[in-house]
């Protein structure tokens, strides 16, 4: 019993030092880790109006999927960095006179012409090789440079501007978020569109025909008139990867999950950013509470004279190349909380639900905040008692991974009582 007893004291004291010595390093150390859930910047604004230079590169690589494939894929990362999907998101304030230069490595590279395109972004000065639509990077060390200033606020799609119909099926697309200057707690210039900086979240959609992206790696014909889907991913991740934190390390390629945490009744809205890089329209259907759309492709919605033209939506079809601004709040109209439901609601015993192979993101309890009591072998996935609801694609084809459902375009909202615990 002795040995046993210091075999569980052991950890428990490493653990307290391991914590003390986090919390006694000095701020000056380093800057902080990025947040396990919510948009990261790859460039982030800092509220003054400068000159932004990004080095970016054309790289090829692989992601995963929830059933086990792989996927070749094309996309841009940071110069010098590791392989990611999508590109990194590049944050901006407006009137920033951005460079943007683009690399195409001679080995690691993609073996073709790239570019880059800003829609959204006017006055776009580009040298490179001369394309169809702007400069490119030739194959094997060519490169080109893109340079313009951040305009309206909003959320943009950067994308290839070369061969778009395969360029774009491959991966070579990102986002670039315009902040108004100055505010970097609201979406726009209105204060109206302020949020929770803590509680931002990008979505960006894309579809995948895996016998395409076989083509391109094994150097066969591309016949984009052959194409079927069969993978949909948010940020990158197919569900249920899109749940899985930021720079999950099982997922080395694709860093940017899209789980959506909000606190019940929270007195500030958390800011949702859609954005579309695929070639196909996608009904996107957040459950829980409506969103509040404040903007399309980088545009406020008022009227002429200044109006509030904002609206509630449900499901929102996000057109291909199209991006939205929503603003959203779980407000707990049904008080699902501890005090008590003034509807009564009969839950069944826990010996008539049913668990998908004894896994549940059912707390045991009808409340938020609150955690009852599971038998032996279940694995109870809540932390808190929080709530979760679904967000996915109506269209239900793209709700699965290669005909295994469910997956594909799909992630959570998850609903706290901030009252209840820290996760």
């Amino acid at each position: 019993m002795l040995m046993r007893a210091r075999q569980l004291i052991k950890p428990s004291l490493l653990l307290l030092v391991c914590a003390f010595l986090v919390f006694a390093v000095p701020a000056s150390a380093g800057p902080p880790a990025p947040p396990a859930i919510g948009m990261l910047c790859h460039v982030s604004a800092n509220g003054v109006v400068n000159a932004v230079t990004v080095n970016l590169e054309a790289a090829t690589g692989y992601i995963s999927t929830p059933d086990g494939n792989s996927l070749f894929m094309w996309t841009y990362i940071p110069a010098g960095g590791a392989f990611q999907f999508p590109g990194p998101v590049l944050c901006f304030d407006q009137g920033d006179t951005v460079t943007v230069n683009l690399l195409n490595p001679a080995v690691t590279g993609v073996p073709e012409a790239v570019s880059i395109v800003f829609p959204g972004q006017t006055g776009v000065a580009a040298t490179g090789s001369a394309g169809l639509f702007t400069a490119e990077a030739t194959a094997s060390g060519g490169t080109a440079s893109y340079t313009f200033t951040a305009g309206e606020p909003g959320t943009y799609l950067y994308e290839s501007g070369t061969a778009t119909h395969k360029q774009l099926e491959m991966g070579l697309y990102g986002v670039l978020v315009v902040r108004p200057a100055g505010a970097p707690g609201q979406a726009y210039a209105d204060p109206d569109t302020a949020f929770d900086t803590t509680r931002e979240y990008l979505m960006v959609l894309h579809e995948i025909d895996p016998e395409l992206h076989y083509a391109v790696e094994d150097g066969r014909p591309y016949d984009w008139n052959t194409r079927h889907d069969r993978y949909w991913t948010i940020n990158g991740r197919s569900f249920p990867d899109t749940i899985a934190p930021n720079n999950a390390p099982w997922l080395p390629g694709q860093p940017y999950g899209a789980l959506v945490q909000v606190n019940v009744s929270a007195a500030t809205s958390a800011l949702i950013r859609y954005a579309n890089a695929g070639t196909e329209n996608h009904p996107f259907h957040p459950h829980g509470n409506h969103l509040r759309v404040i903007a399309r492709d980088g545009r406020l919605l008022s009227g002429p004279a200044g109006e509030d033209t904002s609206m509630e939506a449900f499901t929102k079809t996000i057109g291909s190349g199209q991006t939205y601004d929503l603003l959203f709040k779980f407000t707990n109209v049904e008080s699902w909380t501890s005090g008590g439901n003034p509807v009564p609601v009969n839950i069944p015993g826990l010996e008539n639900l049913v668990f998908k192979d004894d896994l549940t993101f059912y707390s045991g309890s009808p409340y938020l905040g609150e955690k009852g009591d599971f038998g032996a072998g279940t694995t109870e996935l809540n932390e808190c008692g929080e709530f979760y609801y679904p967000w996915h694609s109506h269209a239900l084809n793209e709700f699965q991974n290669f005909d295994e459902g469910f997956g594909g375009l799909a992630t959570l909202l998850r609903v706290d009582d901030p009252t209840a615990c820290t996760p």
